[in-house]
């Protein structure tokens, strides 16, 4: 749940490097809402409820484009990447570069360093 607030939290931000652990935890949890509120539209027969999720996916679709950028960013590619269909699934799952690349640090250093800090 955390991961998904941190998304949320840079709503349309396409700077910086995402983790593996940050991008597939956003998707789950995106997905389970996503599904979830379209299965209890279907079965309560609520045409307002398929509406609450129709507007759900458009409101989480900056965010999940944002995320998806940052992740193609932290494996050291643009994030027009993204567009590519297969490639881009391959890229999300592969481990991002070690260090600072071009475009920032690296979040899983970063991570590292407040866990030791507390």
């Amino acid at each position: 749940m955390n991961w998904y607030l941190k998304v949320m939290s840079q709503y349309a931000d396409f700077r910086g490097r995402a983790r593996r652990k940050e991008f597939w935890m956003f998707f789950l949890f995106n997905m389970i809402c996503a599904y979830g509120l379209q299965i209890l539209a279907s079965a309560a027969e609520v045409p307002a409820l398929l509406f609450v999720a129709v507007l759900y996916t458009f409101a989480v679709l900056v965010p999940s484009l944002a995320v998806g950028v940052r992740r193609m960013h932290d494996v050291g590619k643009s994030g027009w990447y993204l567009l590519i269909p297969i490639y881009s699934i391959v890229l999300a799952v592969i481990h991002g570069e070690n260090g600072e690349n071009q475009y920032g640090k690296d979040p899983k250093q970063t991570q590292e360093v407040k866990l030791q800090k507390v």
